[in-house]
């Protein structure tokens, strides 16, 4: 009897986990194992990158990687899963209602940006989280340009300074005077609740970035709390105003909320506690990788982070796992030692950092050659060939 595979999500770690498991299938001559990728679009989005021009391009297509290792992809929206029946309910391409039964599954479904933590988010404030919303980001940027100069016309704010929001920040500074000419007087403030640049980071990584802010003009307004976001601007907890066109919101990222149908499991950010084998704590014959995963990264005490770095190995040890379940072999242990962070920091350049205490490696020039291969082609789909394919899903191959 054959047995069904099912992954939720075409991100990097559902794609890498489809791949992985078919991978492992294969290898075992496993033919009733079946396995099938279930999202809206058969495409990755290319997330990390939606803070450049052009978002409609960062986009991969799935299927010729998918057919290249006879993984099925079913075009659909998941509202719900019964673990207990082993059944995901969703609604295909008409909008219409479908189910879908499986014998093992893997909760892949990413995350989202919070916009609950302010009033006006919703109505007033701009985003990177999905291609959409970043493309209609990029639409009013471009349309700013028909405007007459103005402070208001030529303020952007962007709340939060964590590494989407030092990205987008040190990116405007250039595309700005790109469209209102070089000699016009540019206001990039970044609003941040923490009383420190870079609060996260090491002492050496925070150094870098104000120094990349200081170059590129860039304010940072820290220990700031946001009241609320107007058609003005916004209005911070002190009642001070600041006016501005655009306000950009990338504070807060939240797992998807079907993680919200395993509460029993839920830890930080609302991502799923997890067995070193990805298999969440407390359900048999579910998985979760990526965004929705709390995973142990190593023996220190480090957790995988919500990033593409660690969603495309946990996505291959994930798929690995829930075919050696089927399989009765035994499981992978998901480790990922080696952490790096490289952080783009506009027409200044880069900084790329190792490990986790965030060693400064690179700057500007160097720093931006590596982030550019890591973004441009890294992090990219494997080219459509079975033996490529074979080589980069498995998990203990070497990768970063």
């Amino acid at each position: 009897m054959n047995k069904e595979i099912v992954i939720i999500g075409a991100g990097f770690a559902g794609m890498w986990a489809a791949l992985s498991a078919a991978r492992l299938a294969k290898l075992n001559q496993a033919e009733s194992i079946s396995i099938s990728v279930i999202a809206p679009i058969a495409e990755l989005r290319v997330r990390p990158r939606l803070y450049e021009e052009n978002v409609s391009s960062m986009i991969a297509p799935l299927i010729p990687v998918f057919n290249t290792m006879d993984v099925q992809f079913i075009t659909g929206s998941v509202n719900n899963i019964d673990s207990d029946s082993q059944t995901i309910h969703y609604l295909d391409e008409n909008q219409l209602p479908q189910f879908k039964q499986y014998d093992r599954l893997v909760l892949a479904s990413g995350s989202n940006l919070r916009t609950d933590l302010v009033n006006g988010i919703d109505h007033y404030a701009f985003n990177l989280d999905q291609i959409d919303t970043a493309a209609t980001l990029e639409q009013h940027l471009k349309s700013l340009a028909q405007k007459p100069a103005s402070l208001s016309r030529n303020t952007v704010i962007v709340c939060g300074g964590g590494f989407t929001g030092i990205e987008m920040a040190t990116e405007l500074p250039a595309r700005l005077k790109a469209m209102f000419g070089e000699d016009e007087d540019i206001n990039v403030i970044v609003v941040e609740r923490n009383e420190q640049i870079g609060s996260n980071y090491s002492p050496e990584l925070q150094a870098v970035i104000k120094q990349a802010s200081d170059e590129l003009g860039i304010t940072w307004m820290l220990n700031t709390q946001i009241e609320k976001i107007t058609e003005e601007g916004l209005t911070l907890s002190t009642g001070e105003q600041i006016l501005a066109d655009t306000v950009i919101w990338t504070a807060g990222v939240q797992a998807n909320e079907l993680t919200n149908l395993f509460q029993k499991s839920q830890g930080p950010q609302g991502r799923l506690n997890v067995e070193s084998s990805l298999k969440v704590n407390g359900y048999e014959n579910v998985f979760a990788t990526g965004d929705v995963a709390y995973a142990k990264t190593d023996d220190k005490g480090n957790h995988a982070l919500m990033t593409c770095q660690h969603s495309i190995l946990m996505g291959k040890f994930a798929g690995h796992n829930v075919a050696a379940s089927l399989l009765d072999l035994e499981p992978l242990p998901y480790k990922q030692e080696n952490y790096v962070t490289c952080l783009d920091l506009g027409s200044w350049g880069a900084v790329y950092t190792e490990g986790w205490e965030q060693v400064v490696k690179s700057v500007k020039d160097e720093a931006k050659k590596i982030k550019i291969s890591i973004t441009n082609e890294l992090i990219y789909p494997p080219a459509p060939e079975y033996n490529v394919i074979m080589e980069q899903a498995d998990p203990l191959a070497p990768w970063v």
